[in-house]
């Protein structure tokens, strides 16, 4: 099996690649439009990627490809829509980079609130004001609003309890008593968590409904002098609307990631946001840790493996959440050759497809059963042709599905 690694990748990664019996093509210096060529060419199985963007063009080069993996949670570098129609797999490696970005997110708050990069740049060019910097709010006592609770989300909370901070959250999975059992106060929209917090700090996904989220109106309803943290994706956050913000409202904000970031590791970048005195950054570094590359690096290869060995994937994104059948049709049979080919036959001579299906053995291999998930009932005359023409088949069964699985 070919796996070409187009990003940076732990050397113990890697390794572990090529002791799973992968040939490992390893060209992290790859940029976004050099990935179609690199994908024809080695002709890969799997393409592991970290920041590097897999567009279409991309996807349709890779003629064996089967398989992506993000080195990371966020899969919005992707094209899933191609890669679906295309029939590759999509996986992640969620949670692994948790604690690393929770400690981003809280460097860059902490850069808020004592302006601490304006600082050093003062000091770089030989200015001393300490009775302009000897100005900070503090943050013991204070409200820290999340917006999203999942694992970023509540290793943030995790260390604002250690600094004395009222933490309230929102997430859309997120309720009354669920928040009580993760020791945070509740919020009933994002809108709340605005009003209420001194500092909000962002941990949703990249989605076409969380575009945006935090927009003019969630900016409106912020206290003033607010500091606003993103480390999750650029397009959750509004950014004319933040830039309006940092200017009328006094926002202080922190981020890492950016709508319009570059698609490359290196390249020239120019955000109106950092000529503001209000902002601070970082360069999309929240999982750059030596700890969390490590931990995310042994994950995928886990995915690599699972997928090596049993053909499903582990963390798929992109498996359909419900398929169009709408009943299943249970086959009981002796583990023969051509016996679910003779199903099928019948199924495509009644034009009838197939949306899923599983085949199960049986102690001792002798017996299996498959069930198969349907886009719409047989016949009568169809079901008959295939118990009466197989001698094979131990029994059948035809249920209706209520809901569409």
């Amino acid at each position: 099996m070919k796996v070409l690694v187009a990003d940076k990748f732990e050397q113990r990664g890697q390794d572990e690649l090529k002791s799973l019996g992968c040939e490992v093509f390893y060209e992290p210096g790859l940029g976004a439009g050099e990935l179609a060529n690199a994908l024809a060419e080695h002709g890969p199985d799997i393409l592991i990627v970290r920041s590097t963007k897999v567009s279409a063009a991309a996807i349709n080069a890779g003629e064996r490809l089967k398989l992506i993996v993000r080195a990371g949670a966020g899969y919005d570098t992707i094209d899933i829509a191609t890669a679906s129609t295309e029939g590759v797999f999509v996986a992640n490696c969620p949670g692994k980079n948790a604690i690393a970005v929770a400690e981003l997110a809280w460097a860059l708050l902490l850069g808020c609130d004592r302006r601490i990069p304006q600082q050093t740049a003062d000091l770089r060019q030989g200015k001393w004001n300490k009775k302009e910097f000897g100005k900070a709010r503090g943050l013991f006592g204070r409200t820290l609003g999340l917006i999203g609770l999942g694992t970023i989300g509540r290793e943030v909370a995790v260390r604002a309890r250690g600094f004395g901070m009222k933490v309230v959250a929102w997430s859309r999975s997120l309720d009354a008593e669920r928040a009580a059992a993760e020791k945070v106060h509740y919020a009933e929209s994002p809108q709340r968590v605005a009003e209420v917090a001194d500092v909000v700090s962002v941990h949703v996904a990249s989605t076409a409904e969380t575009k945006h989220l935090i927009d003019a109106d969630f900016i409106a309803a912020m206290k003033p002098g607010a500091y606003l943290i993103n480390t999750a994706r650029g397009a959750v956050v509004d950014q004319d609307a933040l830039l309006a913000g940092i200017r009328d409202k006094g926002i202080l904000a922190g981020l890492d990631v950016y709508a319009d970031e570059p698609a490359s590791s290196t390249a020239e970048f120019h955000t109106p946001l950092a000529a503001e005195p209000g902002f601070i950054g970082s360069h999309h570094v929240g999982a750059s840790t030596d700890q969390a590359q490590q931990a995310i690096a042994m994950e995928a290869v886990r995915v690599v493996d699972h997928y090596r060995e049993t053909g499903t994937v582990l963390n798929c994104v992109n498996r359909a959440a419900r398929s169009k059948a709408t009943c299943v049709l249970t086959v009981r049979h002796r583990n023969r050759p051509g016996v679910l080919a003779h199903v099928f036959q019948v199924l495509s001579e009644a034009a009838i497809n197939v949306e899923e299906m599983e085949n199960v053995l049986y102690d001792g291999a002798e017996a299996a059963c498959a069930r198969i998930q349907l886009a719409s009932a047989p016949s009568a005359e169809h079901l008959t042709n295939i118990r009466q023409r197989c001698s094979e088949i131990l029994s059948m069964e035809l249920s209706l599905l209520s809901v569409n699985t």
